[in-house]
């Protein structure tokens, strides 16, 4: 049988919780995400826990946040005027678009609103959070 490792072709399937138990993502019901291990296609924590296992095997793993979408970094936290925000991001909540330093759209929530400014998040929704994945191997070419 072969072991996942450097340039396998691996099938997972998996569901992603969080700390309360809120499932975020889960692909058991449809089909089996693909990836190539090192080619750095998964958070790193869960690539890491992968090595060395084989197709039918199933686990359970917990990644830190410092393997996952990393901590919340507060310079994603930006302050916006209001006037700048379009019509239905004037909410908390609402997701938003931006451009970011090197041309590329970046997503946002706006996280808190006054009369004057709005606090948007520019950290990935899961920054900070503990990962709780439940992982299938299907297969390892």
């Amino acid at each position: 049988m072969m072991t996942i490792c450097q340039g396998k072709t691996v099938a997972i399937t998996y569901t992603l919780t969080l700390d309360d138990g809120q499932v975020v993502d889960s692909n058991v019901e449809d089909e089996p995400l693909s990836y190539v291990q090192g080619e750095e296609q998964l958070i790193f924590g869960l690539e890491q826990a992968l090595e060395g296992k084989q197709a039918g095997d199933s686990m359970k793993v917990s990644i830190q946040p410092e393997e996952g979408y990393g901590t919340v970094n507060e310079e994603a936290l930006i302050e916006v005027p209001v006037d700048q925000l379009p019509e239905e991001g004037r909410q908390p909540g609402a997701m938003l678009t931006a451009v970011g330093p090197q041309g590329q759209e970046i997503q946002g929530v706006v996280k808190a609103l006054n009369e004057t400014t709005a606090t948007v998040d520019f950290n990935h929704p899961l920054a900070g959070e503990v990962l709780h994945f439940d992982v299938t191997i299907v297969s390892v070419a």
